[in-house]
C-alpha cells in the first residue's frame, strides 16, 4: 500500500553514490517481481497488456535485469529530473563502459578525484527540486481550498473535504478500518487505487501515514471524503520508490466501509 508507514528504501543518498553498484548487483541476482512496488507492478503490468515486448522471449530476462538496475538507481534517485539529456547520455556511457571493461581510466581514480564534485551537484539539484514540488503542493492547496468551500484545512495542514456524510462508528488510530480509495499526485496521475483494481483494503489505522491516521478519524462508517495530504503527513523529502516524489502533496479520494 502506497500509504503505509512503511517505505521502499530511501532514494540513494548522494553520499552513497560510490558504494551503490556492488549492493545493487546484488539485488539483481536475487531479482524477484516482488522487489517491485504493487503500484508499479500494476502500472506495468497494464502497459504491457497493450504492448508487446521489445525483444524476443529468450533475450526479455536480460532487458528485465537492464530494467531492474534502471528502476533502482534512476528510479529511486529521480536522474530522469536531476540530469539534462547529454549529462544522462554520460551517465549512461560510464556504466556502459565499465560494466563492459572498456574504460580507458581506472573506475577507483574517477571516483575519488570526481566523487565530491557529484555529490555536491546532486545534494544541490536535490534540494532545488524538493522546494519546487512543495510550493506548487502548496499553491494546489490553496486552490483547493478557493474552489471548495467546504473543505476545512486542519492546524496539520491536512484538507479535508467531506463529499458524503457518514453515520456510522468513528475510527481512531487503535482501529483497523477497510476502505476504496483513489491516489493521484496533484497533476492528476494515479499511483494507486483500490478503486481501479476492485477491491477494498484492510489495515490498522496507526500503521499508514499521518495524512490518512488524522484524516481517517475525521470520517464515520459510510462517509466518503477527499483529503489533500501535504508532504510533511505524507513521504517526506523521502517520497517513496518511484511513483511518489520527494516533497510530494497527495490526493486521495477515501470510502470508509467498516472500523474494527
Amino acid at each position: 500500500q502506497s500509504f503505509g508507514k512503511h517505505r521502499p528504501t530511501n532514494p540513494m543518498k548522494v553520499s552513497n553514490v560510490m558504494t551503490f553498484l556492488p549492493t545493487l548487483l546484488a539485488s539483481a541476482r536475487g531479482f524477484t517481481p516482488r522487489a517491485l512496488p504493487q503500484v508499479a507492478r500494476a502500472a506495468t503490468a497494464r502497459a504491457m497488456s497493450s504492448e508487446g515486448m521489445p525483444y524476443d522471449d529468450d533475450k526479455m530476462p536480460f532487458y528485465a535485469l537492464g530494467v531492474n538496475l534502471a528502476k533502482q538507481v534512476g528510479g529511486q534517485t529521480g536522474f530522469n529530473s536531476l540530469l539534462e539529456e547529454d549529462e544522462l547520455e554520460l551517465v549512461l556511457t560510464g556504466f556502459g563502459e565499465t560494466i563492459r571493461g572498456t574504460a580507458t581510466q581506472d573506475g577507483n581514480k574517477v571516483l575519488t578525484t570526481y566523487g565530491m564534485a557529484l555529490n555536491k551537484i546532486l545534494q544541490e539539484r536535490s534540494s532545488n527540486i524538493v522546494t519546487r514540488v512543495k510550493k506548487e503542493g502548496e499553491e494546489f492547496i490553496a486552490n483547493f481550498l478557493d474552489c471548495n468551500d467546504d473543505a476545512v484545512k486542519t492546524e496539520s495542514g491536512l484538507v479535508y473535504y467531506c463529499m458524503k456524510e457518514g453515520e456510522g462508528k468513528q475510527p481512531t488510530v487503535q482501529d483497523s478500518v477497510e476502505v476504496h480509495y483513489h491516489g493521484t499526485l496533484i497533476d492528476g496521475t494515479v499511483f494507486d487505487s483500490s478503486v481501479d483494481r476492485g477491491q477494498t483494503i484492510s489495515f490498522p489505522l496507526g500503521q499508514v501515514i499521518k495524512g490518512w491516521q488524522e484524516g481517517l478519524a475525521m470520517m464515520k462508517e459510510g462517509g466518503k471524503a477527499t483529503l489533500v495530504i501535504p508532504s510533511d503527513l505524507g513521504y517526506g523529502e523521502a517520497g517513496s520508490g518511484d511513483v511518489i516524489p520527494p516533497g510530494a502533496t497527495l490526493k486521495f479520494e477515501v470510502e470508509l466501509f467498516k472500523v474494527n
